[in-house]
């Protein structure tokens, strides 16, 4: 195929070819996805509907339930229907949209993932002043900036990805279009011109990622100065989620998309996809509302009041 304009078609990597691998890859990816949507459905309607989690914290994490029910939406419904339907087909412009929509809800993701941390910073090294620097409207700017940075990451990354020429066939191997894959279908020198982009992409992440360091660094110190222990242990509550979810996020996105291709093989790189783009969303919610007490009553009243209105 002499360019990306004469591919009508991508082949993904299939999960098996025996049937019945396929079939419990399909319920197994099903009830992953359902617990997901409903986990983090309740998150979003917990936080929307109990006026006591109307808080900056509350309205970030119910932005990253959103991201989070959108990220595992773009890929896992496909990977299922290609599983359950034996194919693994999935159109160009369909490709070219997954591509854009998942690139968009985890870049948006981890932007908001360093708000959070900014947010965590406020609240236990400078509390006098949490209400002045996080009032209702920065939030909401804060908010879109991290949906806005997210979304022109993708659509650079994107346009430049599918404008390469794709000299080495149509098959990817993964279970859903992403870039480092598309880019070994890329004729040799056509990977030059995703040095620039990657090059801006990733300065900002980093500086992202020492921003989250930093703002640790000094929650921590300020943490270890409460002489109280009870104290302690309920500011450390509000932090070591956020801080679980930034390092299981970062930490497999990253060797996914920096990883050396010396070390590259399809089981490997099918593994650490679920891991950033599967697992992520599912446990979430559990990390937050494990230790959350605030989260497990509102959940508990939402549960109540269905219950009473039936």
């Amino acid at each position: 195929m002499s360019n990306g304009s004469s591919i009508t078609e991508f082949l993904l990597l299939a999960f098996a070819n025996i049937r019945k691998l396929q079939l419990l890859h399909f319920w197994l990816f099903l009830g992953i996805y359902l617990a997901a949507l409903l986990a983090n459905g309740l998150i979003i309607t917990a936080v929307a509907y109990d006026h006591h989690l109307h808080t900056p914290m509350y309205f970030f994490l119910l932005n990253l339930s959103l991201l989070d029910l959108g990220s595992i939406s773009t890929t896992v419904p496909k990977a299922m229907a290609n599983s359950l339907w034996d194919t693994r087909a999935i159109s160009y412009q369909g490709c070219a949209a997954q591509v854009f929509l998942f690139l968009f809800l985890i870049s948006a993701e981890f932007y908001l993932l360093t708000v959070m941390a900014y947010d965590r910073y406020v609240a236990i090294c400078k509390p006098l002043h949490y209400g002045t620097l996080l009032g209702s409207r920065t939030c909401v700017h804060m908010a879109a900036a991290a949906w806005g940075c997210g979304f022109l990451s993708a659509l650079m990354h994107t346009a430049n990805t599918f404008s390469l020429l794709l000299c080495q066939g149509n098959a990817v191997d993964q279970f859903f279009c992403e870039i480092p894959q598309i880019l070994k279908l890329a004729c040799s020198d056509a990977n030059l011109r995703e040095v620039g982009v990657l090059v801006v992409s990733v300065s900002f992440a980093f500086g992202c990622f020492v921003f989250i360091v930093l703002s640790y660094g000094q929650i921590f110190r300020a943490v270890l100065r409460i002489p109280c222990k009870q104290g302690r242990h309920k500011t450390f509550s509000t932090c070591l989620p956020h801080l679980a979810v930034v390092s299981l996020f970062v930490s497999t996105g990253l060797f996914a998309y920096l990883k050396p291709p010396s070390i590259s093989s399809p089981s490997l790189d099918l593994v650490v996809a679920v891991l950033y783009s599967v697992v992520p969303p599912a446990m979430n919610p559990l990390i937050y509302s494990m230790r959350n007490h605030e989260i497990k009553d509102a959940l508990r009243k939402l549960m109540t009041g269905c219950f009473q209105k039936q």
